[in-house]
């Protein structure tokens, strides 16, 4: 999905919905993808460009946190409003004011 709204360069994780950096009160762990994210942006100059950091998720999924497992406000919405889903990919994103979800 991130490639589809022509991100310049991408640094991708298989790490779980809700834990980009890793694993909640791991700051050594979240400090060295951090970096190696950071890196990819140094060096990399091919546009369209995506990079797989080499990081593994440790835990089963059903150890994570029950709210880190819900649904994102994004998916929620898009999945009452599907054809929301396609300004998202094309970039047509539309100003909304903060808490104001309902009128979407």
């Amino acid at each position: 999905m991130t490639a589809s709204v022509g991100a310049p360069r991408i640094a991708g994780i298989e790490y779980p919905l809700g834990h980009p950096l890793g694993e909640v009160g791991d700051a050594e762990g979240q400090r060295r993808v951090l970096q190696a994210a950071l890196q990819v942006l140094a060096s990399v100059t091919t546009p369209g460009s995506i990079v797989n950091l080499p990081f593994v998720w440790q835990k089963p999924a059903q150890k994570l946190e029950k709210s880190t497992q819900e649904e994102s406000p994004i998916t929620k919405l898009c999945k009452r409003k599907p054809w929301l889903f396609l300004k998202l990919l094309s970039g047509d994103i539309p100003a909304m004011p903060v808490g104001d979800e309902s009128s979407v």
